[in-house]
């Protein structure tokens, strides 16, 4: 894995907080690991909310391994640990970075959360990419992140871990979940909450406001982030999008820890 190598981070995954009322599933992006969503369990535990965060199938192994998987392996992961938090807990919510906002998304629509938030989610890649994806990875079944993340932070940036090499069978995957999630959309009614960075280069910002409108709560906030690209959680901005989503379960999770 990539991240520099001079500083060591916890890229397993997390499980914070212990028993009570209330838990949160905490689901991290395409490539990614546990680590960049753990600033947001760590602020939910904090306030009595137990905060549980997999490594999503194919992470924290090879990308080859990665790249032999559908987005159905990972929604059905995504699925299971929910399923085991719902039977401990009174009421259960779900945060998402960008892949894991798209499962996230695709678990509300089946009526399995009680609140939710989603961080740097696309809903499309940028145009040619759809199109082009499901050829490409015949003749270049990977690309290299010569950039590194997209985090605007350059020592967030240099420490964070995640694959060097992106599966495009990954981002095909990807994009079939896209095209899922879009058509669920509309139907999901829980309390919701949607983040995004003003600099994010993967997930295009004005996703933020379709998912926002998209869905049937018609109180759903928006958050924009000034400072921060697409992985806001380890981003400038992170502490303030770890405690925004904290409040907004705590006021319409339902019940308080």
């Amino acid at each position: 894995m990539s991240g520099g190598g001079q500083v060591s981070v916890d890229v397993a995954p997390f499980d914070l907080g212990g028993e009570g009322r209330c838990a949160a599933l905490c689901l991290h992006g395409l490539t990614g690991t546990p680590y960049e969503v753990r600033p947001l369990g760590e602020a939910l535990a904090e306030a009595g909310i137990r905060a549980r965060g997999p490594a999503l199938p194919g992470h924290n192994e090879t990308p080859e391994t990665l790249a032999r998987l559908s987005y159905t392996a990972w929604l059905d992961a995504a699925r299971d640990e929910l399923a085991r938090l719902r039977d401990e807990h009174e009421r259960v919510y779900a945060v998402g970075l960008s892949l894991g906002g798209l499962l996230t998304l695709a678990l509300a629509s089946e009526g399995r959360l009680d609140a939710l938030a989603v961080v740097g989610t696309p809903l499309r890649l940028r145009a040619p990419l759809p199109w082009l994806v499901p050829v490409a990875k015949r003749i270049v079944p990977f690309l290299a992140k010569k950039l590194g993340s997209d985090i605007r932070d350059p020592e967030a940036r240099k420490r964070h871990p995640s694959y060097s090499l992106m599966p495009l069978a990954s981002v095909h995957e990807l994009v079939r979940l896209q095209r899922v999630v879009r058509r669920v959309l509309p139907g999901i009614e829980c309390p919701s909450l949607v983040a995004h960075g003003d600099h994010d280069r993967t997930a295009d910002p004005r996703d933020a406001e379709r998912i926002r409108s998209a869905v049937s709560d018609s109180k759903a906030e928006l958050l924009r982030f000034a400072r921060s690209g697409h992985v806001v959680p380890v981003d400038f901005d992170g502490p303030r999008l770890a405690l925004a989503i904290r409040d907004f379960f705590e006021r319409r999770g339902g019940l308080r820890p």
